[in-house]
């Protein structure tokens, strides 16, 4: 059977894919930006599904940090936002990061059990792509969605990393694989301005982390996976990189 590629969005899609596909969870505004950029600033990443299981980790671990935003707001407790710009700024990457989000670390938590679970944004896709290339046979591309729309941003990463891998002769697998590779492809990372994520950023003062996508398109060439809860950073060679352990305290 030849290799294949399929295009889907929101996190309910992804448990269609448990079986058979490594899965890429793509949510381009903010989540995966946010959890790349702390893991490649050698920070330890923690994506969870609600706000109520980022505060049973945080008691397990040692002065993490809880960013992250429920319908746009900042849950109460949470040290910050799940904000890639000011998460780049911060000196503080000895502490493990908690993130919850919307809608990009729900799809994480619905590709559990899938053959494998990667991060999907601009900052990675080239290198994500040829990674998957070399290792997996049937690859599911998942946007995030929000409040029910595929978003353009995530049309594009999902696009772009389809398109890589058909170009290493994957298939796509349905129509609309097939239609928004043909129509995102070649799109610049700034065509997704029209996108209701931008309106939200520019509406609550927050474009910082618009043009901090922006500026950091495919400058990464690692690739990041999620392996037991925890985002690993995976060199180009397919080999981990060793970061230092952050000491879980004992649970009451």
């Amino acid at each position: 059977m030849p290799n294949s590629v399929v295009i889907d969005y929101l996190a309910e899609s992804a448990r269609r894919y448990r079986i058979g596909y490594a899965v890429v969870a793509v949510d381009v505004i903010r989540a995966m930006t946010t959890a790349v950029t702390s893991v490649a600033a050698g920070r330890r990443c923690f994506p969870v599904p609600t706000v109520e299981a980022a505060l049973d980790l945080a008691r397990q671990l040692e002065n993490p940090l809880l960013a992250g935003e429920v319908e746009g707001r900042v849950p109460a407790t949470f040290e910050m936002d799940n904000s890639p710009a000011l998460l780049a700024r911060r000196r503080d990457t000895h502490r493990p990061l908690v993130l919850v989000s919307s809608s990009g670390t729900k799809v994480i938590h619905e590709a559990t059990g899938c053959d494998a679970v990667y991060l999907g944004c601009f900052r990675s896709h080239s290198a994500l792509a040829a990674y998957l290339a070399a290792r997996h046979t049937r690859v599911a591309v998942v946007g995030a969605g929000s409040k029910g729309e595929f978003r353009e941003e995530d049309q594009i990463c999902c696009a772009w990393i389809a398109a890589g891998l058909m170009r290493q002769g994957y298939t796509p697998e349905n129509e609309q694989t097939t239609e928004l590779v043909r129509r995102w492809e070649n799109a610049p990372a700034e065509a997704c301005w029209c996108s209701n994520s931008v309106d939200f950023l520019r509406r609550t003062g927050q474009l910082r982390d618009f043009d901090f996508i922006l500026e950091h398109v495919d400058d990464l060439r690692d690739v990041f996976e999620v392996q037991n809860g925890e985002v690993k950073m995976i060199n180009a060679a397919g080999r981990r990189h060793c970061r230092p352990t952050t000491r879980m305290s004992a649970v009451p």
